[in-house]
């Protein structure tokens, strides 16, 4: 197996892995990024994005991350294909094993390996992924002002995404699994008392359907039960929110995790547990998950591996 030596490694890609490459390139520290496994991020998944500043016409998220991985080369990163696959953070300099055939030794370790948001595993998923269905309320709701949309899940996030979706379109169903909402009291009450918000207990969805796009959900009520019930609903929009998965697995050997996988931080700062090993982006974020907080993150991870690298190299 190939070892390579490097100063600051980035192992993922999107607004968080890009920043920081930007920032460290021009700090002269010549940082090697690789990719991942979705090089972009989740944006590049996501057709318009308009509340990124300095797009005031909106842009689609594809061409955001272009933009963000041409300028990080524009100041001379090395950007490359490839998934980090194990990790040895026990002494420094750091190893990382990329497509298990290469170990790079790294000084600093910037970690922006993102989330990747659950699915309900619907071959329609992904047939309408970018054309009605989204696992961001903030990111898309933009989009169905005025119009009909569903939102997955029972917890916090769910009625938190559903109650902002109901300032915007003009009906929104919460579909929930069970008979209860999983959520705390107060978002309960919320939801309960907002009268563009329909719950629909004991639904589970089992495919959407439309032209050009979503233009409906195929639900079953009381699955398995005597009383069980098809019903299809029309939406123009289906959100998930049942949660996210940070992309932190290969690191649990050595970083503190909580109890999601979310790597933790010292608040207000990039660092870890781990001296010269930062976390940036959604991989640290339980809360945010936007693309302009992803990148404000980057940019500290890298003006904190600058001054990590000046002080101990």
């Amino acid at each position: 197996m190939s070892t390579e030596k490097t100063r600051c490694l980035i192992i993922g890609s999107g607004p968080a892995g890009y920043t920081a490459a930007i920032y460290a390139s021009r700090a002269e520290l010549n940082p090697v990024l690789y990719e991942g496994i979705q090089p972009g991020g989740q944006l590049t998944i996501t057709t318009e994005v308009e509340n990124f500043p300095g797009y005031p016409e909106g842009i689609g998220g594809f061409d955001l991350m272009e933009d963000l991985r041409k300028q990080a080369q524009r100041f001379g990163a090395d950007i490359r294909s490839g998934i980090a696959t194990a990790t040895d953070l026990s002494q420094s300099p750091y190893k990382i094993t990329i497509d298990g055939n290469k170990i790079i030794e790294t000084d600093a370790l910037i970690i922006a390996t993102g989330a990747t948001a659950k699915f309900l595993g619907l071959p329609d998923e992904q047939k309408y992924a970018g054309q009605g269905v989204s696992a961001c309320a903030t990111c898309d709701g933009f989009f169905y002002r005025k119009k009909i949309v569903a939102v997955v899940g029972g917890g916090d996030t769910a009625c938190e995404e559903a109650l902002y979706l109901a300032n915007l379109a003009s009906k929104v169903y919460l579909v929930v699994r069970k008979d209860h909402l999983r959520a705390s009291q107060i978002m309960q009450e919320r939801v309960f008392a907002h009268p563009k918000i329909e719950i629909l207990f004991k639904h589970n969805t089992t495919g959407l359907f439309g032209e050009n796009g979503v233009e409906g959900a195929h639900l079953v009520k009381n699955k398995g039960e005597a009383n069980e019930e098809k019903i299809d609903i029309v939406i123009d929009g289906f959100f998930l929110a049942i949660g996210h998965t940070p992309n932190s697995e290969i690191f649990k050997s050595y970083l503190e995790r909580d109890e999601q996988g979310y790597i933790k931080t010292i608040p207000g700062t990039p660092k870890t547990n781990i001296p010269g090993v930062f976390a940036a982006g959604d991989v640290a974020d339980p809360y945010y998950k936007q693309a302009i907080t992803a990148a404000a993150s980057g940019c500290m991870a890298a003006i904190e591996t600058e001054r990590y690298l000046n002080k101990n190299t």
